[in-house]
């Protein structure tokens, strides 16, 4: 059973930058699409960026240009760097598998932007 643990969450000023991480158990990171997800207070979860088994980014227009999905397949771990961040960027992150979020969500990592 795969197992997604994320971490790296944290609160920060506007403009501020963090680095989330994803261990993922199984070595399906450099064969599975994976996504980035988040969920904000009383809004449903939604996709913010994806990565291709190719390595191969695509990201929501509201996080373009500040974002940037990575993976390390020996690591078994997908990375979400978010700099310039703006408060409506709070929420719960998440990763999971891409198109389709087939594993059990893990816990997620709390990121909160203040103003």
């Amino acid at each position: 059973q795969v197992q997604l643990v994320e971490s790296g969450g944290g609160l920060v000023q506007t403009g501020g930058s963090l680095r989330l991480s994803c261990v993922v158990s199984g070595s399906i990171v450099s064969i599975n699409p994976m996504g980035w997800y988040r969920q904000a207070p009383g809004k449903q979860r939604e996709l913010v960026a994806s990565i291709s088994s190719g390595g191969f980014g695509n990201y929501v227009d509201s996080v373009k240009g500040r974002f940037t999905i990575s993976r390390d397949n020996g690591k078994n771990t997908v990375y979400l760097q978010m700099n310039s961040l703006k408060p409506e960027d709070t929420a719960v992150y998440y990763c999971n598998g891409f198109p389709r979020p087939a594993f059990a969500w893990g816990q997620g990592t709390q990121v909160t932007v203040s103003s």
